[in-house]
């Protein structure tokens, strides 16, 4: 199960990059957006996932986090921009946390973005 964004921005960039930090932060799911996409070779090792998110975010990922952070399921994205893929079905509890971490985040940004959620 994925849960779908679509950002209305700008800045788009910055919103992937909070999405991104959510992400590591919740060991729920796993992620995909249009910078990954474009670099997916990058990431295929657990020490190009590190350095991405240590150089760009600045944040330092667990190496256990690190081979369960980026989707193997390849360029899903279609009209989207970024997608949160669940391990298993989210209960509305997990749903209504991440929507709370998305408009925490994004809320500075002055961005608006959509969330769809499905198989």
């Amino acid at each position: 199960m994925r849960s779908y964004i679509k950002i209305y921005g700008p800045p788009i960039l910055e919103a992937i990059k909070a999405l991104e930090k959510i992400a590591v932060e919740m060991p729920e799911v796993c992620i995909m957006d249009t910078i990954i996409a474009q670099e997916l070779p990058m990431f295929s090792t657990e020490t190009g996932v590190a350095a991405y998110f240590g150089t760009t975010l600045g944040i330092e990922v667990p190496v256990e986090r690190c081979g369960k952070l980026i989707s193997k399921s390849g360029e899903l994205l279609g009209e989207y921009d970024f997608f949160f893929e669940w391990f298993k079905e989210p209960t509305m509890e997990e749903l209504n946390r991440l929507i709370q971490k998305i408009d925490e985040a994004l809320a500075p940004l002055g961005c608006k973005y959509t969330i769809t959620t499905k198989k």
